[in-house]
């Protein structure tokens, strides 16, 4: 008996009319990820050496984005505060993920009493607003970025055990697990040599859209002063430092960080869902 694919009316077209802001949005942000590694070669300038000469200076050759009311090239801080707007991110979805991973894992996998404590303790942390966590523990630790990185990534952390539960559960039903049972492998063994790396695709499309969301909680965090210090170059902090250019009319050191959180966010989470569209089709 031949089996017949069938394909639903119009999803070829739907499919071909993604592939080009797909392809934009992860050449953006492979651009985003070069330009943060290579910010000392791509641009001369000091990020934090103070001019007031060239206070609110427009674009020019010396400074290609202008100046900042303190004389700070934009260009140089846009490129530097990308390091310090990824990093925060990439350590929230880091901890995240690997944290989620397990609690999912043995809660899927168990089951049981388990599975209830476990259920029940992320849903306790998923009714906590994630911004007010990292608040709370900024305002007793102080700025920096180890605090909030660590608060979003407990507020991140039921995301990811759920997704997790949700996946082991439905590969525990799988006849190659039964198989291994009963060639007398342990649950250990099944779990981290099989179904790990089964759901580890889905997984880390969800992170990818989670780093997205990340990188705009902490620059609300830099914004609000509770994040990076303050003269550490960064997106959310270039906002609020641009306050002050917005009102003399020089709105550009304000804009481009602006445009930047928008364009990286969207970037990511355009990538992350089309991973997990792709991963999705081929596990039906």
């Amino acid at each position: 008996m031949s089996a017949v694919l069938t394909r639903r009316p119009g999803l070829g077209r739907i499919r071909t009319a993604r592939a080009p802001l797909y392809a934009a949005c992860l050449g953006f942000a492979v651009l985003v990820v070069l330009g943060a590694l290579l910010a000392p070669w791509l641009t001369p300038a000091d990020p934090n050496a103070v001019d007031l000469g060239n206070a609110l200076a427009g674009p020019s050759a010396e400074h290609l984005f202008g100046a900042d009311a303190a004389g700070r090239d934009t260009l140089a801080r846009l490129l530097t505060g990308a390091r310090t707007s990824l990093l925060g991110p990439l350590g929230v979805v880091v901890f995240s993920t690997v944290a989620g991973v397990a609690v999912g894992l043995a809660a899927g996998w168990r089951g049981g009493r388990l599975d209830a404590v476990l259920s029940r303790g992320t849903e306790l942390v998923f009714a906590f607003p994630g911004m007010l966590l990292a608040i709370l523990i900024v305002s007793v630790y102080g700025e920096g970025l180890l605090a909030p990185v660590l608060a979003l990534a407990v507020a991140y952390l039921p995301y990811v055990s759920r997704l997790t539960r949700s996946l082991v559960l439905a590969e525990r039903r799988r006849p190659y697990v039964s198989a291994y049972q009963v060639q007398g492998h342990s649950g250990l063994q099944i779990c981290l040599r099989h179904v790990l790396p089964n759901i580890a695709p889905i997984v880390l499309a969800q992170s990818t859209v989670n780093f997205g969301y990340a990188l705009m909680d902490l620059a609300g965090l830099s914004f609000l002063g509770l994040g990076v210090p303050a003269l550490t170059p960064d997106w959310g902090r270039m906002v609020f430092d641009g306050q002050t250019a917005v009102q003399a009319g020089y709105p550009l050191s304000a804009i481009l960080p602006c445009v930047a959180i928008v364009l990286t966010v969207v970037a990511f989470n355009v990538v992350g869902e089309r991973w997990a569209d792709r991963v999705a089709g081929r596990n039906q």
